[in-house]
C-alpha cells in the first residue's frame, strides 16, 4: 500500500495472489500504477475460493472453504478475487486492462499429496488456527478438516482446480 519506491520505477508490476488479502485492493492497483513507468505493465492474478472444486468431495473440504472464507473477510480480505478483478482494475483506472481466466490443477498423486498435506499443515498453523478460532472452529474441527485434506491428498483420484482471475494493463506511455 505504500512501496518504498520512487514514483515510474519499473517496467513491470506484478503480484499473485497478493490482492485477496487486502482491504483494499482498488488501493494496491493504484499504488502498482504509481511505481510503474509510462508504458509499462501491470498485472495481477488472484484466485478464487468460492470457485475451486475438487474430487472427492470430501465434507471437511467445504468446512475448511467456509472458515477460510468467513476468516478472510473478517479480516477486511475478499477470497472470491477473481471475479472481482475487473471491477478493482477498473476503479484503479486501468482503463486498457485486459482480463482473463486460467486455472491450477492438481491432477496426479505426488502434487495431490503435495497440495493435501500442505493445506493441512497450514490449518494448524497458529495464524489460522486463530483467524479460524475467531469464527468458531474448535482445534478439533481445525484436525478433523486437517485429516481430510490428508485424506484427500492420499486419494488415487483426487482432482483439486483453483479459478484465477486476472488483469494486464499497459500504462500510457
Amino acid at each position: 500500500m505504500a512501496l518504498p519506491f520512487e514514483d515510474d520505477s519499473f517496467d513491470v508490476v506484478h503480484a499473485h495472489q497478493v490482492l485477496q488479502h487486502l482491504a483494499d485492493p482498488v488501493g494496491a492497483l493504484r499504488e502498482m500504477v504509481r511505481v510503474c513507468r509510462p508504458g509499462g505493465w501491470i498485472a495481477a492474478r488472484d484466485a478464487d475460493y468460492a470457485a475451486m472444486t475438487w474430487f472427492p468431495e470430501l465434507p471437511e473440504l467445504e468446512e475448511w472453504r467456509t472458515i477460510y472464507r468467513a476468516a478472510a473477510r473478517a479480516n477486511g480480505a475478499e477470497p472470491d478475487a477473481a471475479r472481482r478483478m475487473r471491477t478493482w482494475a477498473m476503479r484503479a483506472e486501468l482503463s486498457s486492462a485486459r482480463y482473463t481466466s486460467s486455472v491450477w490443477n492438481y491432477a496426479d498423486s505426488e502434487m495431490c499429496r503435495w497440495w493435501g498435506y500442505s493445506q493441512a499443515d497450514r490449518l494448524v498453523g497458529t495464524t489460522f488456527a486463530q483467524q479460524a478460532g475467531e469464527q468458531g472452529a474448535t482445534s478439533l474441527d481445525l484436525q478433523r478438516i486437517a485429516d481430510g485434506w490428508r485424506t484427500w491428498g492420499d486419494a488415487p483420484d483426487a482432482w483439486f482446480a483453483i479459478l484465477h482471475g486476472e488483469v494486464l494493463a499497459q500504462l500510457p506511455a
